[in-house]
């Protein structure tokens, strides 16, 4: 399986908290990314993030659509982010969606892993390209 790993700049726009109730903070918020490396692209994403009233505890659920380069290969994707945080403890899981790939890759399929050490942001995309499945008339 294929790995493109590399560092992203992201940019983070947040909304007031659209709702608040006994300790629930619903927010929403847009990001605008740079990816660099073997993936040479740009990500904009839509978040929707929930605090609780417990330190540490959270969660998050976004869509982010990717359009540039993947190891030379021309096309978009999109991203399905689910993030949750138990009392301090991260739990993140980033996949490509099914049949988003465009372009040079239409067929992608995979997962992605997103660390910060330092302060910087590091991404490494676990991926394959399949061959789509041929259309079908209705």
């Amino acid at each position: 399986m294929p790995i493109a790993a590399g560092p992203f700049d992201v940019q983070r726009t947040a909304e007031p908290p659209y709702h608040s109730e006994d300790g629930v903070v619903l927010t929403r918020s847009h990001f605008d990314k740079r990816f660099h490396g073997p993936l040479d692209a740009t990500g904009s994403v839509e978040m929707i993030a929930a605090g609780t009233g417990v330190r540490g505890s959270a969660g998050y659920v976004a869509i982010e659509h990717i359009r540039g380069t993947l190891d030379g290969r021309a096309g978009g994707f999109v991203l399905m982010h689910t993030g949750v945080m138990n009392r301090g403890a991260p739990s993140l899981t980033v996949t490509v969606v099914p049949d988003s790939g465009t372009g040079e890759l239409t067929g992608l399929r995979g997962q992605m892993a997103i660390d910060i050490v330092e302060g910087k942001h590091l991404y490494r995309l676990d991926y394959t390209l399949d061959t789509p499945p041929a259309s079908s008339a209705i």
